[in-house]
């Protein structure tokens, strides 16, 4: 990130606007816990209310608001809930029903309570069989090593209530249900003092396949009954858990078994009230992959319908046994639900996040290809689908049942085979499209553009030689740079020749210039289109050569084109006809390919696509942003279009000092499946490492040109939704001019009809492409989701970095059509909706002032807020427009891990960093575990690496020491480093060749080469960086983590109302 980039401003105050709409829908299930004296709560934060001057209730009516409690006064568990009074008001209601049974929610500290727990360790206690109740806890002292009570937190020591001990017989929920009733300790308030001995206990929960264990799982405390305390929850023996607790209780001194008492407490300022509940209580991203991470990471085999991942943080080697494997093909849930109101009522979001060529770990099996030959691959007769894992033989091996519309076709004569005893065909093994989840077919000419096979892509480097990109020194760094570049173009041999990919240039200021660099030429030739408004191609020969075959002609024109324009004060520039030139290049060839742009400046020049400036970055934020987040023109969707079309993909690589209009003229990039890259104030010494490693990384990945994407599904869901960068002439096909590693594409799942568990969800996704050598094939994913009746087996099969995937990009693209608030509000709700629909139908009866979260989705209401808060979603008047449009398309293309890292930023304390073997073994650097993202985490003596998939930061505290300083910096102190150094200094000590090992390690995951900006306290820069610090606060437009989960909580309550 540029230190003097316009992003940087000083950001301004913008209200979030909070709140949902009313929801008139009645979640049904289990009845509402008994009724409770109402006692008022202080809220860390207040929020504007969710449906104008009073709460409303789902079905349109007043909701009272609850009453305060006296400032200063911690909020106290309930008093037992009476069975006899439970028992009465859940009816007629089978105790023994099983269908009743759910996986044991997350409980929280009330979200909007005056809570002030202590920081200390809280151990869990062992699992007990399913037929016996835990007993209260006796007050006790804790363990050596907890944490004291932070000053001023004690809670007064008031009159002893007494509560009576109910056995799980007693339950309306049958025998071997959890007790929910009873909350950790300060999670409801009607009870008048708090527990002895220091509150409840967090559960120990099994973890189930495909999800992680709960945190928290300590040594268990010995435990006896005492008639004056409310029994504890204890988790079931045998019992997979959905969720956890966390405990939010006081945590005393050894020695010391509950609360000292004091004097009356006095009213505390709000600001106060609200760092008294402790954010390391909270659910932590960190917790979830390491627990994730040390379960789940090793082989995952597909061989089994609706088994839920590893996630995108944890290293796993997929084992293709009929299932594509994660990297191809993520879902958002894998375990469907039966019937669409289900769903509805959910609203959990059904989609998946398709990356095709995603690259793989080594050790994962890359998709074989097959080749049919002249009888090409085999299809349903119906409904087109290819052959794969889910097709039924019958009738002796003579037909298949398509899994997909149910339809029979017949076996070809060349491909049939007998069955075994168990109906499977006796070449199953053989044949990778009848075992494996991920192949590919070789094409036949039907699958080719006028039943002619393709020639070789070709690479088109299109230069903007003007005053601004000679002067930054970008022309000269990249035609010295070009060489090396071009010998990581990808390299292919299809039927015995070489499929090396042509390559040829293109300048342009006002006009065009195209150079023919034929290898049998002295010296390179330059051919001028001064007539742009009809651009048309002046080289039929010579223009696009082999690099290998031109190497020497290249050479001489990279030398000579810095030399031509060195002079150049040409400020007025074209881009619409440049791109035109490129697209003619390759219809003249009769090949696709992809046009690599560089280009600087607001395209003003009297020309086709000539934009006119429109910075007005006062709107960004209002409700009037949307027009400038959107195209001032057409012509450049027309282009995108006309080059989408034609297999001909634009990558925009910008470099501007001043507005550029990205909306505008990204349109070309989006519609062909393109990248944007911005170097904002670009300067060769900074950024021209970033640059190069971007052009490297982009020109050697495989790129699939000119394809045609389908997903088919089985009856009863369909796809409706797409998002990512690609054109659609019709309601089916996704066409990109090209695909590549780093490209995701989301889409939204409708269910239509009932499904039932024997059939199951099968979706195939199909992408008919033409590979770097030349050659026409068909990449095929499979994948198989199970089909659920319980509300319960849905929540444990949510794929939550999936869902933020998707809500992500459903966001994003509705800014041009929405306002900001509208979106957020739309956000809120519906997290709103997903947690109140479980705590309504999924967990047992609990008091109001508890938070319950599903385990597998107790991250929601973080990354909701994360984003809430992000550039592309949030950005305000403190950034340029053109940097919010960046950070939107950039959004777009995002696969899950991609999308996660830009949610929630790693951040990793370096100095933990072990030191590889030699400067060479970057592999063998042991990263640390991330940290937090807040500064309270932050050390004054520490060294910290925060990135985002875009930025990099490197914050150095004051009080690292000066040995560590010199050995990677060359000074004597943090005081001394030079802030505006984007590269390290190579030094030749183990701490010099650690911290660049560890960088170039993070950097080697992101897709884009990440700009390294130094950070110290109190530096400039360091709001810019602490505003990645996603758990904290940063301005009033934004806030932390613990503000929205009360506000959250808030939310979930009216709807519970």
């Amino acid at each position: 990130m540029n230190p003097n980039d316009q992003y940087f401003q000083q950001q301004q105050q913008q209200q979030p606007g909070y709140g949902a709409p009313q929801l008139g829908q009645n979640y049904g299930g289990m009845m509402p816990p008994p009724p409770r004296t109402p006692v008022m709560v202080n809220q860390p934060q207040q929020f504007p209310p969710a449906n104008g001057p009073q709460n409303m209730n789902p079905y349109g009516q007043p909701s009272p608001r609850p009453p305060m409690t006296q400032y200063g006064h911690s909020p106290l568990p309930p008093q037992a809930a009476n069975p006899n009074q439970l028992a009465q008001q859940m009816g007629g209601m089978n105790l023994g029903d099983n269908s009743l049974k759910s996986p044991v929610p997350s409980m929280y500290p009330p979200m909007n309570g005056n809570v002030s727990p202590a920081p200390g360790t809280f151990p869990s206690r062992p699992p007990m069989a399913s037929n016996l109740q835990s007993s209260p806890m006796p007050p006790q002292s804790l363990a050596p090593g907890i944490a004291p009570p932070r000053p001023g937190l004690m809670p007064p020591m008031q009159q002893q209530q007494q509560m009576r001990h109910v056995s799980p017989q007693q339950y309306p929920n049958g025998p071997g249900m959890d007790n929910m009733g009873h909350p950790v300790n300060g999670q409801q308030f009607n009870s008048p003092r708090p527990p002895m001995g220091g509150g409840y206990l967090p559960t120990q929960t099994a973890g189930f396949p495909g999800h992680p264990p709960m945190p928290f799982q300590q040594a268990p405390l010995q435990q006896q009954q005492q008639p004056h305390l409310p029994p504890t929850h204890q988790q079931q023996g045998g019992y997979d858990s959905m969720g956890s607790r966390y405990p939010s209780s006081p945590s005393y001194p050894p020695g010391m078994s509950g609360p000292m008492p004091g004097p009356p407490s006095q009213p505390m300022p709000p600001q106060q009230q609200a760092r008294r509940l402790d954010p390391d209580q909270m659910p932590s991203a960190i917790q979830v992959m390491e627990d994730d991470k040390r379960t789940r990471s090793g082989p995952f085999a597909t061989n089994q319908k609706g088994l839920v991942p590893p996630l995108v943080t944890t290293p796993f080697l997929t084992q293709d046994q009929g299932n594509c494997g994660p990297r191809f093909v993520r879902s958002s849930m894998y375990s469907v639900p039966a019937l669409p109101d289900m769903m509805k009522q959910t609203a959990v979001p059904f989609g998946l996040v398709i990356c095709p060529f995603a690259q793989l770990e080594e050790g994962e099996q890359a998709p074989p290809v097959v080749d049919m030959g002249e009888l090409g691959p085999v299809r349903c007769g119906r409904c087109k689908a290819y052959m794969c894992p889910f097709m039924q033989f019958i009738d002796g091996g003579r037909r298949f049942q398509c899994p997909f519309c149910k339809a029979t076709t017949e076996v070809p004569a060349e491909y049939f085979q007998h069955l075994d005893h168990t109906g499977m065909r006796m070449d199953k093994y053989q044949r990778p499209e009848l075992c494996l989840g991920s192949y590919e077919f070789v094409g036949t000419k039907d699958y080719c553009r006028n039943n002619v096979f393709p020639k070789p892509p070709a690479y088109i480097f299109v230069l903007d030689v003007s005053y601004n990109n000679v002067k930054s020194g970008l022309v000269h760094l990249l035609c010295q740079n070009i060489k090396s570049i071009l010998q990581h173009l990808p390299r292919e041999s299809v039927g015995g020749q070489n499929g090396t990919a042509r390559v040829g240039f293109i300048t342009y200021s006002k006009e065009v210039h195209f150079y023919n660099i034929k290898a049998s030429l002295a010296q390179p030739q330059m051919m001028v289109v001064g007539d742009v408004e009809d651009m048309f191609m002046p080289l039929l020969d010579g223009f696009l050569c082999d690099p290998v075959e031109s190497e020497h002609i290249i050479d001489q024109l990279m030398v000579q084109i810095p030399t031509m324009f060195a002079d150049s004060r040409e400020t007025e520039t074209i881009l619409g006809p440049a791109i035109k030139a490129g697209l003619e290049a390759l219809k003249a060839a009769d090949c696709v390919g992809k046009l690599l742009v560089f280009h600087s400046s607001l395209p003003i020049a009297e020309a086709p696509g000539r934009l006119k400036s429109r910075d007005e970055r006062k709107l960004l934020g209002t409700d009037k942003e949307k027009t400038v987040l959107s195209p001032q023109t057409t012509f450049y969707n027309q282009i995108g279009q006309e080059c989408a079309g034609f297999g001909c993909r634009v990558d925009l690589f910008v470099a501007n000092n001043a507005f550029v209009d990205l909306a505008t003229i990204g349109q070309v990039a989006r519609l062909t499946g393109g990248q944007v890259y911005k170097y904002t104030y670009f300067q060769a010494d900074l950024d021209g490492e970033r640059l190069v490693e971007d052009v490297r990384r982009n020109v050697e990945q495989t790129v699939a040109f000119d394809s045609i994407m389908r997903v088919r599904t089985s009856t009863g869901v369909r796809p409706v939704d797409f998002y990512g960068h690609f054109f659609m002439s019709n309601t089916t096909d996704v066409e990109t001019a090209g695909i590549d590693s780093d490209q995701a594409m989301t889409i939204e799942i409708k269910h239509d009809d009932k499904l039932t568990d024997e059939d199951g969800v099968y979706i195939q996704v199909a992408l008919l492409f033409t590979s770097p050598g030349g050659q026409r094939r068909l990449r095929i994913h499979n994948l198989a989701l199970s089909v659920c009746t319980q509300m319960a087996d849905l929540y444990r099969s949510c794929d939550l970095d999936t869902v933020m995937n998707l809500l992500m990009k459903q966001s994003v693209t509705k800014l041009t059509e929405s306002t900001p608030k509208q979106i957020r509000d739309a956000l809120i709700n519906r997290s709103a909706q997903i947690l109140a629909c479980y705590r309504k139908n999924c967990a047992s009866p609990s008091s109001p002032g508890q938070l319950i979260l599903p385990e597998c989705m107790k991250l929601l209401p973080l990354y909701i807020n994360c984003l809430l808060n992000c550039d592309a979603l949030s950005g305000g008047s403190d950034m340029s427009i053109d940097d919010r449009t960046f950070n939107m398309f950039a959004v777009q293309t995002m696969h899950v891990g991609a999308s996660l890292a830009y949610l929630y930023p790693r951040l990793v304390p370096l100095l933990d960093a072990s030191a590889p073997a030699s400067p060479s073994d970057q592999d063998d650097v042991v990263l640390p575990s991330p940290v937090r993202c807040t500064v309270d985490k932050l050390r004054d003596d520490g060294v910290y690496v925060l990135d985002n998939g875009i930025h990099m930061f490197l914050w150095i505290g004051l009080s690292v020491s000066p040995e560590w300083i010199h050995g990677v910096f060359g000074t004597n102190s943090a005081a001394q480093i030079d802030i505006d150094r984007t590269k390290l200094i190579e030094l030749d000590n183990p701490r010099s060749q650690q911290v660049r090992s560890v960088l170039a390690q993070l950097r080697s995951t992101r897709q884009r080469h990440m700009r390294l900006t130094l950070v110290r306290p109190r530096d400039k820069l360091e709001f810019v960086f602490k505003k990645f610090l996603v758990e904290d606060k940063h301005s009033d437009a934004s806030s932390s983590y613990v503000d929205f989960l009360c506000h959250l909580h808030k939310e979930i309550r009216n709807l519970l109302n």
